[in-house]
């Protein structure tokens, strides 16, 4: 699982309760795994299709940092699946799992649109003009 943001929790991000409020975490989760998306199908238009069970582990308070956690589980013709899970930076006690969020590659007219990707691919490896490349 690989670990790509970190947030801090403040006040405008609690419940009633004084802990992290389950609806901005999920808010986070969901922007998180749509860019994670994003870039590895190279596309855009990619949207989010379906988010399975979730299950929140612990909670948060405020000034923890937690950091969100995605991971490819697979590639279908339109879609990517994700697993997610968020975890406490300083302790690594998880917070919620999330086991599939799909997200689909559309076309311009907003239909599913295939996107021939069969593994995770490093931004290095597609942007970046390699030295022998010269």
């Amino acid at each position: 699982m690989n670990y790509h943001t970190r947030k801090w929790i403040k006040p405008e991000d609690l419940n009633p309760n004084h802990s992290l409020f389950g609806g901005r975490l999920l808010q986070w989760i969901d922007e998180e795994a749509a860019l994670y998306a994003i870039i590895q199908l190279e596309n855009s238009r990619t949207v989010t299709k379906y988010i399975s069970e979730i299950n929140f582990v612990s909670s948060a308070k405020q000034g923890d940092i937690i950091e969100i956690g995605i991971e490819a589980v697979e590639f279908g013709k339109t879609s990517l699946t994700l697993r997610c899970e968020v975890r406490n930076k300083m302790t690594h006690q998880k917070i919620i799992t999330i086991d599939k969020l799909v997200f689909v590659a559309l076309g311009e007219d907003g239909n599913p649109k295939p996107h021939g990707k069969t593994k995770i691919e490093y931004v290095e490896d597609r942007l970046y003009v390699k030295k022998n490349d010269l």
